[in-house]
């Protein structure tokens, strides 16, 4: 099948792909063993990404999470002028527990001539259990303004910032869990969530697709002392972000500097 040739839809064919392949692996391989499925999912859906970002963009560099030298410095892809910035299986945790549908696959584009400060060109973020794609070729529309009586703040299952629980209590919002964080910033597109707050552990493909989506939606996506995500760094940890509608960004940065700073 030959893809699409604009990046925004050659993202979503390339997440979509990746995703089926999941599926087909989840069914296969079974919950039986966990560490397996995680392993196997990991495995096929980086090779199906490398394969045919090799065949179809051969001149762009790539930044995989399951890349060998993906947390080392100095590789070939910092002097690139377009990067793929993808993880292959974002949320393996939920991707092994049979019943969960909250994970994902991320890929993102950066260009060095880009005119946003984060330089994402496209992206696009699969939700496969889900059936559904969000993407840059098709942005969805703007999220619903508020009509909840309490705002709602997307959380890690596993690794909440510490200062989380205080930051709701101060905003006085609810705490929603969730797995991947393409889930969780597709959840703040949809407007199922109002905000998502992550500190603590992250890297450049944990965001780059999510964040390209919601920006093309539309909404705020910073770190979270509201200084600008940057991509195709030496270092790719990118260890905080927040994502919110764009009226909700000077109360929650305000309210997360009140916490950095205290």
């Amino acid at each position: 099948m030959t893809p699409p040739v604009i990046d925004g839809a050659f993202a979503r064919w390339l997440a979509g792909r990746a995703g089926e392949l999941l599926l087909r692996t989840r069914a296969e391989v079974g919950f039986a063993d966990p560490h397996a499925l995680k392993a196997a999912g990991d495995k096929l859906s980086h090779e199906l990404m490398r394969t045919e970002l090799a065949r179809w963009r051969p001149g762009d560099a790539v930044l995989s999470e399951e890349d060998k030298d993906a947390r080392s410095v100095g590789t070939d892809r910092l002097s690139a002028d377009r990067v793929w910035i993808v993880d292959p299986l974002d949320g393996t945790r939920e991707f092994s527990e049979e019943g969960r549908d909250d994970w994902a696959v991320h890929v993102a584009l950066w260009g060095r001539h880009g005119t946003s400060p984060h330089k994402l060109l496209a992206g696009a973020v699969a939700i496969p259990a889900q059936h559904r794609t969000l993407a840059t070729d098709f942005p969805p529309a703007y999220p619903p303004m508020g009509g909840q009586p309490r705002l709602r703040l997307a959380a890690s299952r596993s690794r909440p910032p510490a200062f989380l629980a205080d930051l709701a209590d101060d905003l006085g919002a609810d705490l929603v869990p969730m797995g991947s964080a393409g889930v969780k910033i597709a959840a703040v597109v949809g407007g199922e969530v109002d905000a998502y707050v992550h500190a603590g552990g992250q890297y450049e493909w944990d965001s780059a697709a999510p964040v390209a989506v919601a920006t093309a939606t539309g909404l705020h996506a910073s770190r979270i002392d509201g200084s600008a995500l940057k991509y195709n760094e030496t270092d790719p940890r990118l260890p905080d972000l927040v994502v919110c509608r764009k009226d909700l960004a000077p109360r929650l940065l305000a309210a997360l500097r009140a916490h950095i700073s205290g």
